[in-house]
């Protein structure tokens, strides 16, 4: 299936929803970093935010992906874009408040809508035949890094130039408008039963190997937001290119998200494999960033490591559907995102902590040392995962054996569960 094949109104109309729901949260943390900029340890201070932003999501993604009712699943996603508008508006109204009022609306801004990509990537997928999935989530990732293009060079541009509060009441009108979009979209998707909260957490559970490579992805590019400014100070180069730079870096994951899809997804190596090689290789990229003293091979490394960076995520979304039932998906996707969330809030964090003390080519360097350790981790038990998987299949399908005596045709049904 080709990509013109997607060209349909539904999904359109989902990628304006998305487009509107996304850029605000593609220009948090960024905007967060400009707001308090001029403050006394402004940086940190801005990391510390950008943290709170992604402690929010990291805590309500998985509460509220859980409970998410596939069926009538737009009033959830309503009330969360609605939340996380009214905690970007007050960042933007009341930018000079006490630091501890302004994490509070960081946290709450990101907790609203923590729910709604997973809820909006298995609506998508419900709008595509199965066969084109992968195009889908492709496409979807297409738009996500197009979309982080243009956030750092709008926020840095309408922080600079206008002022630092403009940036966070944009994000608001913007989240509203995506509420408004829904009514655009089906009211949910079907799912068969979801069956007991135990089972679906047990099935959470196993997939964590997938969170915690998805986890260490993420660390780089909070790296790659949140500390470039201040590396661009130390080396002498004008804070403003640091927009256009971030831009190269998500429109090289844009065009790897698109050169995946072309394929299907049929690329050398299982996906757990092509995974670990893509964000060892990003890695390298960051170092190498931390490293260069020249804007224009600043810019050439950013650009290659986002090339590299869009697939390494989308793989683990693939991969989270060959581990995942359908019914369990929605919240598995929010799980996902609060996983990587949590790689981006602990790379944070590390930042903040780490800038009070040493260079910011040298906390870079640190990011990308736990980008590497989670990295390991999660493969390693991903590897044992896949030793266990046939075992674990033969057990799930014995235990959901139809007692024959109901004339319900237990081997067809045992066969179909174990192939799924």
């Amino acid at each position: 299936m080709s990509y013109r094949e997607l060209a349909t109104r539904p999904v359109l109309a989902w990628c304006v929803v998305t487009a509107a729901g996304r850029l605000p949260v593609a220009m948090a943390p960024l905007a967060l970093v400009f707001l308090v900029r001029e403050r006394p340890g402004g940086y940190s201070l801005g990391a510390v935010l950008a943290a709170a932003y992604v402690i929010g999501e990291i805590v309500a993604a998985p509460v509220l992906g859980l409970r998410m009712n596939a069926e009538r699943a737009r009033p959830q996603l309503v009330a969360g874009l609605a939340v996380g508008a009214a905690g970007f508006a007050g960042l933007g109204l009341a930018p000079d408040a006490h630091p501890v009022v302004l994490a509070a609306f960081a946290l709450l801004a990101g907790a609203g809508p923590a729910a709604v990509p997973g809820g909006l990537r298995a609506l998508l997928t419900s709008l595509v035949p199965e066969r084109a999935v992968t195009q889908a989530m492709s496409m979807e990732s297409v738009l996500t890094f197009g979309i982080w293009a243009a956030a750092p060079a709008l926020a840095t541009g309408l922080a600079l130039g206008v002022d630092p509060a403009v940036p966070l009441l944009l994000q608001a009108v913007l989240m509203g408008l995506s509420v408004a979009g829904l009514w655009l979209l089906p009211a949910g998707w079907s799912a068969e039963p979801q069956g007991e909260g135990a089972s679906v957490r047990r099935a959470l559970l196993r997939a964590w190997p997938v969170y915690v490579l998805g986890a260490g992805a993420l660390t780089l590019l909070a790296l790659a937001e949140l500390i470039l400014p201040a590396l661009l100070e130390q080396r002498g180069i004008a804070i403003g290119w640091a927009g256009p730079l971030l831009a190269g870096f998500s429109i090289g994951s844009a065009v790897g998200a698109f050169v995946y899809g072309l394929r299907g997804g049929r690329w050398p190596g299982p996906l757990p494999v092509q995974s670990v090689v893509l964000v060892l290789a990003v890695s390298a990229g960051v170092a190498l960033v931390a490293l260069l003293p020249w804007t224009a091979g600043i810019a050439i490394t950013l650009a290659a490591s986002g090339l590299l960076m869009a697939p390494a995520m989308l793989t683990r979304n693939l991969a989270l559907r060959e581990i995942l039932p359908p019914s369990a998906l929605a919240a598995g996707y929010s799980v996902m995102y609060a996983a990587v969330g949590a790689g981006y809030a602990a790379s944070g964090t590390l930042a903040g902590g780490l800038l009070k003390v040493v260079a910011p080519s040298t906390a870079i360097l640190c990011g990308v040392g736990l980008t590497v350790l989670l990295t390991v981790v999660g493969a390693v038990g991903e590897r044992r995962s896949a030793r266990r998987a046939p075992e674990l299949q033969e057990e799930a399908a014995a235990s959901e054996v139809p007692d024959a005596s109901d004339g319900s045709g237990g081997a067809e049904e045992v066969e179909r569960k174990v192939r799924r």
